[in-house]
């Protein structure tokens, strides 16, 4: 295969993969890494290390928005940033040692629980009094409505919110991807945090995330410019047109099942891979 097709290859299915996770809000590196290996051949660990990649530019730009917007948490996201960054660099650690097919069958589970958990329907509960450790940390705080109003809401359990986070850092440093459906569980089942905060706090926090990752994968070699730049643009414009397409779309619910069907495929083919030895 040319260099021109290769790269070509990864900047259509890259533009895809953002556009899907664009219009589902789980990302695209749950695309990009079965593209890379199953498609493509690439080293797994090549693999997630241009996941890590895009997910930074991603989470950059459209992080910046919703901050503007105030819907973001950034104090609570900055204290469980350093759960998940330290989770990241221990998972990042962990995933130059563990076997390839090892990494790929986990990978495998993970995306099948991810499109479970975009299918699940959800539940609105706003905590209005915060718990102890909440408070002490001043945790809790606001968000506009489509009316303008600013919406109160308190955070609980943040000992187990902080554990959950913890994991779900060694899950994104171990395979490049975000674990959105791991920080769902964190914020909005365990601190009860309302899903309009929880998801865009969960954006912010996703690229620093990545960051810390990527510099062990960059300190190893693994994180090929050749492969990492198509990812990053192909990912970056079919988030662009992602959005775009979703504020004219009145329910994204049959793109979900779309997602989750698509991912259910992809990781029943990681999963038979590495039990089969082939990644």
């Amino acid at each position: 295969m040319s260099v021109i097709l290769f790269t070509l290859i990864i900047l259509i299915g890259a533009y895809v993969a953002g556009l899907l996770g664009s219009l589902t809000g789980l990302g695209g590196g749950v695309v990009i890494i079965p593209l890379l290996t199953l498609l493509l051949g690439v080293d797994i660990h090549y693999a997630i290390g241009a996941s890590l990649v895009s997910v930074i530019a991603t989470s950059s730009g459209s992080a910046a928005a919703y901050v503007k917007e105030g819907i973001t948490n950034i104090r609570l996201g900055m204290f469980l940033e350093i759960a998940t960054t330290l989770g990241a660099l221990a998972g990042a650690m962990l995933a130059i040692y563990i076997p390839t097919h090892y990494i790929a069958i986990l990978f495998g589970v993970i995306l099948i629980f991810s499109a479970i958990m975009s299918l699940r329907k959800k539940e609105e509960k706003i905590v209005l009094e915060p718990s102890y450790l909440a408070e002490k940390l001043k945790l809790k705080g606001s968000y506009p409505d489509g009316d303008g109003h600013m919406i109160q809401y308190g955070v609980t359990h943040v000992g187990g919110g902080f554990f959950m986070m913890l994991f779900a850092g060694v899950i994104s440093g171990l395979l490049g991807i975000g674990s959105g459906a791991l920080k769902v569980i964190a914020m909005d089942t365990i601190m009860k945090i309302p899903f309009k905060v929880s998801t865009t706090t969960s954006n912010f926090m996703i690229g620093v995330t990545a960051a810390a990752s990527a510099v062990v994968y960059l300190q190893r070699g693994y994180i090929e410019p050749g492969i990492s730049m198509p990812v990053v643009i192909g990912v970056l414009l079919g988030a662009l047109t992602g959005s775009k397409i979703l504020v004219h779309t009145k329910s994204s619910g049959w793109l979900r099942w779309v997602f989750a069907i698509v991912v259910t495929f992809l990781a029943g083919q990681m999963i038979y891979n590495g039990f089969t030895g082939k990644i």
